[in-house]
C-alpha cells in the first residue's frame, strides 16, 4: 500500500515554519549562535530557535498545527494514529525538579512532584493526541538521534498494515538543559566555534533545539480527499549495531545492512538514488563511518548534504528535519546545501551550494547513540 505525505509541520533555528527554515537552508544561513543560556556553563555554539530554550509541549503543540493545517485538516480526527517520538522528551522539567530538590533536600515540599505524571517520557505523543482528538493508536519511539526516521517508519507501518489510513509522525526535540550540554562536553563531542560537517577542521556536533511532523496517509484516503501530496515514503531500514555505547561500529556493517534493507523493501537499486540526505553530525567518527559506508556503496556522483552545519544537531528530531529538507528538495528540484563545509576531508559528491537537479528518489540517513542505524527512501509524489 502507497504511503503518501500530505502535511508538514516544522520549526528549527532556521526559522518558525517549513517555508522560512527551507529559504534560510537554500540561501546557505545557519541559525547557529553562541549563547549562555545557564551561568555555570560557559557560551556555546548553540541552534536555538529564540534566545532562550524552548519547552517541549509549546514545541510540539506548533508543528501539529502547522501539519494539519498544511494538509488541510481541521481536529477533531478520531481514527488518526499518533507516533511522535523524542530522545530527550521532558528532562528539562526533570532537570528542574532535581534542582529544586537538591537546593533545599528538607524543605522540598512534596506537591512540586504532583505534575510528575505530565513529565513522562511519553506523554509528549499522548499531548499531540489530545491535541488533535484521535482516539486511535499512540506511539513515542524512543532510539536516540535515529528516533524522527524511527517515527515516521513505525506510521508507515501502521498504514501498510491497514491497522489505520492516516497517521500524524515525527520527532521532536528541546535538548538545552545543563545536563545536556554537560554530558557531551564530557565526551569531547561539543564543538567550540560552530558545526562543519564532513570539513577536514570539524571540532564536533552543534545542540540544536527542533521539531518536525508529518501528516501520512494511504493513497486511497489521499486521492478521495483530493489532498495536496510532498512525495512518497518507499520503504525503510533499521538496525543496530550491539556494539558500543556511543561509538559506531568502525566497520559499518550494520548501518550498511540497514541501507540495503532500505532499498530492498523500497525496490530501488544503489544508482536509482539522486540525493543522499546525510546525519553528518561534524564529529569525528560519525563523519568518518557515514563516508565510507557511502563510498563503499554508491556510485561515484549521488550528491550528498547534511543540514546540521544550519540547524544545529536537534537529535532524536534530526531524522524527521532530514526527511521534510528531502521531501522540499524533491518538491522544489534543488539540492540544498552542506552549510559550514569550507575544506572537505572525504572524497564525496558533497553539495555546497544550493542547486537545481533533476531529484527523484532521496534517500535519508540518521546514526543514534547504542548504535541505532536508519535509512528511509522517498519518491517524488506523480
Amino acid at each position: 500500500m502507497k504511503v503518501l505525505v500530505t502535511g508538514i509541520g516544522l520549526v528549527s533555528a532556521l526559522g518558525g515554519s517549513l517555508e522560512d527554515s527551507w529559504k534560510n537552508l537554500i540561501a546557505g544561513k545557519s541559525g547557529i549562535r553562541l549563547y549562555q543560556p545557564f551561568p555555570e556553563i560557559k557560551p556555546l555554539p548553540l541552534g536555538l530557535i529564540a534566545q532562550q530554550p524552548s519547552e517541549l509541549a509549546m514545541l510540539t503543540q506548533m508543528v501539529v498545527t502547522s501539519a494539519l493545517r498544511d494538509a488541510g485538516l481541521v481536529p477533531p480526527l478520531a481514527d488518526c494514529a499518533v507516533v511522535i517520538g523524542s530522545s530527550r522528551s521532558y528532562q528539562a522539567s526533570w532537570e528542574m525538579l532535581a534542582r529544586q530538590m537538591y537546593k533545599d533536600a528538607e524543605n522540598f515540599p512534596v506537591s512540586d512532584f504532583e505534575n510528575w505524571l505530565d513529565i513522562l517520557p511519553h506523554i509528549n505523543a499522548i499531548a499531540a493526541a489530545r491535541q488533535i482528538g484521535a482516539t486511535g493508536m499512540v506511539l513515542a519511539p524512543m532510539a536516540a538521534c535515529a528516533t524522527g526516521i524511527w517515527s515516521i517508519a513505525q506510521a508507515t507501518l501502521l498504514i501498510q498494515t491497514g491497522q489505520c489510513q492516516r497517521a500524524i509522525a515525527g520527532a521532536v526535540e528541546a535538548p538545552i538543559t545543563p545536563l545536556t550540554l554537560a554530558g557531551f562536553q564530557q565526551m569531547g563531542a561539543l564543538a567550540k566555534t560552530g558545526a562543519y560537517p564532513f570539513d577536514l577542521q570539524r571540532e564536533g556536533l552543534v545542540l540544536g533545539e527542533g521539531a518536525a511532523v508529518f501528516v501520512l496517509e494511504s493513497a486511497e484516503l489521499a486521492k478521495q480527499r483530493q489532498a495536496k501530496v510532498y512525495g512518497e515514503i518507499l520503504g525503510f531500514g533499521l538496525t543496530n549495531d550491539a556494539y558500543h555505547s556511543n561509538s559506531p561500529e568502525p566497520g559499518g556493517k550494520s548501518a550498511i545492512a540497514a541501507i540495503k534493507q532500505c532499498l530492498e523493501r523500497s525496490c530501488l537499486t544503489l544508482s536509482d538514488i539522486d540525493y543522499i540526505h546525510a546525519h553528518g553530525t561534524a564529529t569525528q567518527l560519525n563523519d568518518q563511518m557515514e563516508s565510507m559506508v557511502i563510498q563503499r556503496l554508491f556510485p561515484q556522483g549521488v550528491a550528498v548534504s547534511s543540514t546540521k552545519g544550519s540547524t544545529g544537531h536537534t537529535l532524536g528530531a534530526s531524522g524527521a528535519l532530514g526527511v521534510a529538507f528531502s521531501l522540499m528538495a524533491l518538491k522544489h528540484q534543488i539540492l540544498p546545501p552542506c552549510v559550514g563545509l569550507q575544506q572537505p576531508e572525504f572524497d564525496l559528491e558533497i553539495v555546497t551550494a544550493a542547486r537545481l537537479s533533476k531529484i527523484r528518489q532521496v534517500l535519508c540517513l540518521s546514526f543514534g547513540f547504542g548504535g541505532q542505524n536508519v535509512a528511509i527512501a522517498l519518491a517524488k509524489s506523480p
